[in-house]
């Protein structure tokens, strides 16, 4: 008669069969080779976001601002200044404060308003410039907040500014003048 050999092969105690148990792990070293394999891949190929900034001029702060410097003249015409008030407000007048070309005129924000005027007063200051043989001159705008405007107003009109493209745009200060004006205005 034929004959099972039941003892394991190892001479254990008393003949008794065990399954052998198997391991359940699974072996992650080439999962691990491929996640670094990807990374790597990502951060080669991948390209950092680039800063997105905007050009803007800001008047020195090492000069005296009581001091009268002549060296920079522009025609008058060509100078926009916007005063930016409270509660989403804005007033514009061309030339000096003191003698503007245009009065100073209320406007609001978006399309319909400054941006509409800014536009305008571009086209109109190319016009003259192109008729006095400078075609090179285009509009300066001088943006001025107020301490009752708030951080979105300035970000708005420094939008309509990349909206429009005037030749030459910058933030001053605003002076005492102009904020009674605007309180006259009721924009203050």
């Amino acid at each position: 008669m034929a004959e099972l050999n039941t003892d394991g092969g190892g001479g254990g105690k008393g003949g008794k069969v065990r399954s052998k148990k198997s391991n359940p792990a699974v072996d992650l070293t080439a999962m691990v080779d491929l996640a670094f394999l990807l990374i790597t891949f990502f951060m080669l190929t991948t390209s950092l976001s680039k800063p997105q900034s905007m050009p803007l001029a800001m008047p020195d702060k090492d000069k005296d601002p009581t001091e009268q410097d002549d060296n920079t003249k522009v025609p008058e015409e060509r100078l926009m200044t916007i005063l930016i008030g409270k509660d989403d407000s804005l007033l514009w007048y061309i030339g000096k404060f003191s003698e503007p070309k245009v009065e100073p005129t209320k406007a609001e924000f978006g399309k319909d308003g400054i941006r509409q005027v800014l536009l305008q007063q571009k086209a109109r200051v190319e016009a003259i410039s192109k008729r006095d043989g400078k075609p090179e001159e285009g509009l300066i705008v001088n943006i001025k907040a107020s301490d009752k405007s708030n951080y979105r107003d300035l970000i708005d009109i420094l939008d309509e500014m990349a909206i429009t493209h005037p030749q030459l745009y910058a933030i001053g200060d605003i002076t005492e003048p102009e904020v009674e004006l605007l309180e006259e205005k009721g924009l203050y």
